[in-house]
């Protein structure tokens, strides 16, 4: 039966770059609820109208199969440039979503789900969603220092202490993220993700490969693609050491396509932190989009959005 009173359940959601999945929150016990999930392709150089219809579609969806009218909150895991205060898109320039550019989301989407009763529409980074998700997941990780790390087509992280994400703190570095950071002749972003990845293979071996994939694939019989996980492996290590060090980092949480192929890259990654005397615990997050929609839902959370609202404007 529908329920037409504000429900305890949230929906929480992961936007990409060419489509939107969310799924129903169980609030109380932090766990998605089972057969909740919807996923729906984007065209992200569509309108501004027909994106935002179809996110809400996908989210219409998620309520018809929780059999709830009307939910707690709806969060996003949004990539940026965004105001997550605000709401507001500020995809200029970066090849997606153009015109969304300067739209206010928020209001957008509240206007075309027209609940009869006021649902808060609330934003957060995706690489930040995903951490927050991850130690939403475990109550053990609530009061620990935690390194969430995405590897993929991005290199995304977050650093989360006692559940709230650090963005400006001596601890971290600026924006509370590492992907900018300088690295051999560029930014880690280059290096430790899948671009980066086949780049490493071919100056190495001189052979193409389409993607980590592949390279994980060969390494069975090519000692040189093997080498070029053990070498990720210790270059992140070593470029992640100096943070971990700096934050007191206990956890790290990996996911990220890249993380299929962990065992590839595990031993010099782990071996790497306990040679500069640093304990920390890896796990690896075997499904990235659900940490993210479970981390974007709490933001329905009145008292834990009281927390973390005025760290968005630093994402």
């Amino acid at each position: 039966m529908i329920k037409t009173k504000q429900s305890p359940l949230s929906i929480g959601a992961d936007i990409g770059g060419s489509h939107i999945s969310c799924a129903a929150v169980d609030m109380k016990n932090h766990t998605i609820i089972d057969h909740t999930h919807a996923s729906i392709d984007v065209d992200n150089k569509a309108d501004a109208s027909t994106i935002i219809r179809s996110w809400c579609n996908a989210i219409q969806q998620t309520l018809e199969k929780a059999g709830t009218a009307i939910p707690a909150g709806i969060g996003l895991a949004m990539p940026g440039p965004f105001d997550y205060v605000n709401g507001i898109a500020l995809f200029e320039g970066v090849g997606k979503f153009d015109h969304l550019n300067g739209v206010n989301v928020a209001e957008e989407m509240q206007k075309q789900l027209a609940f009869p009763d006021p649902v808060p529409v609330r934003f957060m980074n995706d690489a930040t969603s995903f951490g927050v998700g991850a130690v939403w997941l475990e109550p053990e990780l609530a009061s620990r220092n935690v390194l969430a790390l995405t590897l993929g087509t991005g290199f995304g992280s977050a650093f989360i202490i006692d559940s709230l994400p650090v963005i400006t703190d001596e601890r971290v570095p600026e924006m509370g993220c590492v992907y900018h950071l300088p690295y051999r002749d560029g930014i880690a972003d280059d290096t430790f993700s899948t671009r980066g990845m086949i780049k490493a293979y071919k100056e190495r071996t001189g052979k193409t490969a389409g993607g980590v994939k592949e390279i994980a694939v060969r390494a069975g019989t090519d000692e040189q693609a093997a080498e070029t996980f053990r070498q990720f492996g210790a270059g992140l290590s070593e470029f992640l050491a100096p943070w971990v060090a700096k934050a007191a980092i206990s956890e790290i949480i990996i996911g990220g396509n890249v993380t299929r192929s962990y065992d590839l890259f595990r031993k010099p990654f782990e071996q790497g932190f306990r040679d500069k005397g640093l304990n920390v615990s890896v796990r690896i997050s075997g499904d990235t989009e659900q940490m993210a929609i479970l981390g974007s839902a709490r933001l329905a959370d009145d008292d834990y959005f009281t927390r973390i609202q005025p760290l968005l404007k630093d994402m």
